[in-house]
């Protein structure tokens, strides 16, 4: 029998680890935003080894799609509208999409911009804080959602806090820090046909009402989650408009035209020195039914598929290669489910 060889024995590992969630405190989002985007080195620069290349394709790029930059130019107006707002009602937004159709995504580039754009003009002064960050906790209540914004912020919890104590400190930073956008992450797992649920919910239009910022959440197909049901979505729903993140599709001349612009940027941002240039656009058809238009399934393939190139010194992304990549079950079952139409068809 062959022997095994892992991976880590060829040193690619290092200790050097992302901390998870990064998004989940403020000093680490800080960090994450005052990390300059440079371009990389050219292909052939010399400074390439191989654990560079692992660890560049490893993160890679983050490309900026129609509907991020449809999302940018909402979130924009929407923040121009809610400047001078007085009253409590004030506009926001809500990103709905299936499963990894880049959500999260899009809400940490909007935070990152904004974030940046109130760095250049609070130019000097000290204690801001832009930008405050939730991701909605499972079996979500009202004292468990506020004290993951807390948490963001810095600010001390103890057990014995109660909900209202935590509430009013939380209110107090955000003001405090001049926090003028809060993102809510998975907000689908807000129910609001439950008790808790429904509160939590409440807890969400009570912060709305006392920081004055503008609100974004984000969540798996939002508009047919019981979040907006019932007398407490009404109220939600009669603030925030609705942005779909769909998967890209490339059926119509403009979808290829979208789609191939993507691939084309991936490929530009791709540096194996053996690749052929517009390999990814040429196969830009069965690129899309591996991953369904869906850009986390599209960043797995060709971050792997790179990987995979580089572990076996080809240095050079085929067709080949893109069909040896085991992608997530969603897409997987997608593409079967595709090829099965076809044949019938």
């Amino acid at each position: 029998m062959a022997a095994v060889t892992l991976a880590a024995d060829d040193g690619f590992f290092d200790d050097d680890m992302v901390p998870p969630g990064a998004v989940t405190n403020v000093r680490l989002w800080q960090a994450e935003v005052s990390r300059p985007r440079v371009p990389a080195a050219p292909v052939d620069d010399p400074s390439w080894d191989r654990k560079k290349l692992l660890d560049y394709h490893s993160e890679f790029v983050i490309l900026l799609t129609r509907h991020m930059q449809q999302a940018q130019i909402e979130l924009r107006h929407t923040l121009l509208v809610n400047n001078k707002q007085r009253g409590t009602a004030r506009r926001g937004l809500i990103l709905s999409g299936p499963p990894g159709a880049g959500k999260s995504t899009t809400l940490a580039e909007l935070a990152r911009s904004f974030h940046l754009s109130e760095r250049r003009r609070l130019a000097g002064r000290e204690g801001s804080m832009p930008v405050a960050f939730a991701s909605i906790p499972p079996t979500c209540n009202p004292k468990s959602l506020v004290q993951v914004l807390a948490r963001f912020a810095g600010i001390p919890v103890h057990p014995r806090m109660t909900e209202n104590t935590i509430t009013d400190a939380v209110c107090h930073v955000l003001c405090e820090r001049r926090t003028r956008l809060v993102f809510f992450d998975d907000v689908h797992l807000l129910n609001t046909r439950t008790r808790l649920g429904a509160d939590s919910s409440d807890q969400v239009k009570t912060l709305a009402e006392r920081v004055p910022a503008t609100f974004v959440l984000a969540g798996v197909d939002v508009e047919n989650s019981p979040l907006l049901s019932g007398p407490r979505g009404a109220q939600l729903a009669a603030r925030c408009k609705m942005l779909r993140t769909p998967p890209l599709l490339n059926g119509t001349r403009e979808q290829k035209t979208s789609w191939r612009d993507l691939l084309q940027g991936m490929e530009a941002a791709l540096r194996l020195p053996r690749h052929r240039p517009g390999t990814l656009v040429r196969h830009a058809d069965y690129i899309h039914l591996l991953t369904g238009g869906v850009m986390a399934s599209l960043s797995l393939l060709v971050r792997e598929a790179a990987i995979r190139s580089i572990v076996d010194n080809s240095h050079a992304i085929t067709k080949k290669l893109l069909s040896q990549v085991v992608l997530d079950i969603q897409a997987t079952k997608a593409a079967r489910a595709t090829r099965k139409q076809r044949r019938t068809d």
